[in-house]
């Protein structure tokens, strides 16, 4: 292939499609899920000449998230594009708190612009809002989200509105309204936050998790990195904390998208979503066997980001949890503060909520004999600790 002909530096992205539905959408036309189409998806044009292509520059690319950029939807260049420096983050190796015999790496997601692993998605998502003329974002958001939504809608000069549960920790509000944004409090959840910003009808865009397509291909950045990061040999399990869950989608689909480059194989990670006893939607409809998760009632625990009584995308977490021949698994929240304590003092990491849950989940399921020695497990940091401080 030579350079006139190469496809790099261009979007490979051709189309949005329902995920329920199948509808397809225009690429640069605005869509938002309906209980029809299920959240859109982006659907790209890719064979291995592409992959091929692609393989020879990555290693001349900077270190972050558009170094994967022929593979997200944003049609603006490096000097247009909004970019706080997202993605690119470390995996670190446990040492002496890891089970004996298990490789287990933390995906540290805390580096990333306002802290956490949602800058990759909002990212994204505020970058298409720009390009296609959105008045203004909003979201319900228990922390993280909110912050990355600012930040970026500040960046791009956008108005911004995020409704924020009661009791969520005033650090977040306060660094929200230092970025310019607009924040209501209000509700003991999610679910409540969202519907108390829905009565406003602001005309603003709604970039709640999955309501649009972009966060979801931000998101999918962490995959195309773990395979980068292993050398085309991804792990035999990938631990993922999950509220939304957009990130288990994500990743699902950017491997499905190396392998349909020639950039991967057949073989996937056994994809393990995490969740808290006192909120645990996805894990009680996986162990009925259901398609679907009916939202959980009274929703309990600290862990802000996991305390999410229903997910948009529960099916889409149900079948990337099963198709990978994965589990669900749910941790008592009275053994986090134990987690975040011995990883500080046995592995000098200081660990949010979500990244103690997951290493709560190893643990149990080395225990059960279902992760084994010689297997190499990564687990998701997703935030930063002080965050909730």
């Amino acid at each position: 292939m030579t350079a006139a002909t190469s496809p790099l530096n261009e979007r490979w992205a051709t189309h949005l499609e329902g995920s329920r539905n199948g509808e397809r959408v225009p690429l640069d036309e605005a869509a938002f899920m309906t209980p029809e189409s299920g959240p859109h998806l982006v659907r790209y044009d890719l064979d291995e000449d592409k992959g091929a292509a692609l393989r020879g520059v990555l290693p001349g690319r900077p270190w972050s998230m558009w170094r994967y950029r022929e593979l997200l939807p944003v049609a603006a260049g490096p000097r247009e594009r909004l970019d706080l420096g997202e993605g690119g983050t470390p995996l670190v190796r446990l040492g002496r708190a890891a089970p004996s015999g298990v490789e287990v790496w933390f995906k540290e997601e805390s580096g990333n612009p306002t802290g956490s692993f949602k800058a990759r998605g909002l990212s994204v998502a505020i970058n298409r809002a720009v390009e296609l003329g959105a008045p203004g974002v909003e979201l319900p958001s228990a922390g993280n989200a909110a912050m990355a939504s600012a930040a970026y809608a500040a960046a791009a000069g956008l108005p911004c509105t995020v409704a924020i549960p009661e009791d969520t920790p005033a650090t977040i509000g306060e660094r929200c309204r230092l970025l310019g944004a607009e924040v209501i409090s209000g509700g003991r959840n999610l679910a409540e936050s969202g519907a108390i910003l829905a009565e406003r009808k602001s005309g603003f865009w709604n970039i709640a998790t999955l309501n649009e397509p972009y966060r979801l291909e931000g998101k999918k950045s962490m995959g195309f990195e773990l395979a980068e990061q292993f050398d085309g040999r991804l792990p035999d399990w990938i631990f993922y904390p999950t509220g939304g869950g957009t990130g288990l989608i994500a990743m699902a689909k950017a491997f499905d998208e190396l392998e349909a480059l020639g950039l991967l194989g057949r073989r996937r990670p056994r994809l393990v979503s995490v969740q808290m006893a006192g909120c645990a939607p996805i894990v009680r409809a996986f162990e009925r066997g259901d398609d679907k998760a009916e939202p959980w009632r009274d929703p309990r625990t600290r862990a802000w980001g996991l305390r999410v009584p229903s997910a948009r995308g529960d099916f889409l977490i149900l079948r990337a949890v099963r198709a990978s021949g994965g589990l669900a698994v749910a941790v008592e929240e009275e053994a986090l503060a134990g987690a975040v304590e011995r990883l500080a003092r046995e592995e000098g990491q200081w660990v949010g909520p979500e990244g103690a849950a997951c290493f709560l989940a190893l643990e149990k399921l080395v225990e059960e004999k279902t992760v084994a020695a010689g297997e190499r497990v990564v687990l998701f940091q997703t935030g930063h600790p002080a965050s909730y401080l």
